[in-house]
Order: structure tokens, then sequence, then C-alpha cells
């Protein structure tokens, strides 16, 4: 018998600033979300904040998140599980 599940799964492309003052979205421009965290870049401390702060902007736990790609650099790939690229957009912009 097999099971055939078909998970959603949204993949957004972020450009992360580190040591901000605060965490917060700064924008979307040309299909890259900007992120700013209140962590350094330092032993996977500003990854952690990110996937704790867009954990709890979208209302997932952090084991819903993924970091696909750039886990040393400020370009990343995130991978939201149970969403539509459409849906995790629409929760982490505004208006």
């Amino acid at each position: 018998m097999s099971i055939n599940r078909q998970v959603r799964e949204a993949r957004i492309s972020l450009h992360v600033y580190p040591n901000a003052p605060r965490n917060e979205i700064v924008g979307f421009t040309d299909g890259v979300l900007g992120v700013k965290v209140a962590a350094p870049p330092v032993k996977g401390q500003a990854n952690r904040e990110l996937v704790a702060f867009l954990s709890q902007l979208l209302g997932v736990g952090k084991s819903s998140l993924a970091i696909i790609r750039g886990h040393t650099s400020r370009n990343k790939l995130v991978a939201v599980s149970g969403f539509s690229q459409e849906e995790v957009l629409k929760r982490l912009l505004p208006g």
C-alpha cells in the first residue's frame, strides 16, 4: 500500500541584516524579502533568531521552517512547510 500526500512548501528568498536593533521585516523587492534580526552572524545565532522570528510571525513551529541555502550568507532560501508562497507573503507583509 502506498500513500501519496502532496506536501505544500513555500520557498522564500531572503536578504538578512544581522545585528539590527530589533527583529523586523523591512520590505519585499525583486522577489526577495528583507529581514532584520537582532542577533550577530556568529555560530549560527542570526540563523536561529531568523527561524524563531519567522515562526512567530507565521504562527508555526520552528520545525516547519528550514534554511535550504545560505547558511553562511546574508542571502538565504527558506522553506516553509504547509503553506503556499502566497500565504506566507500575505502573513509576512503588511497591508
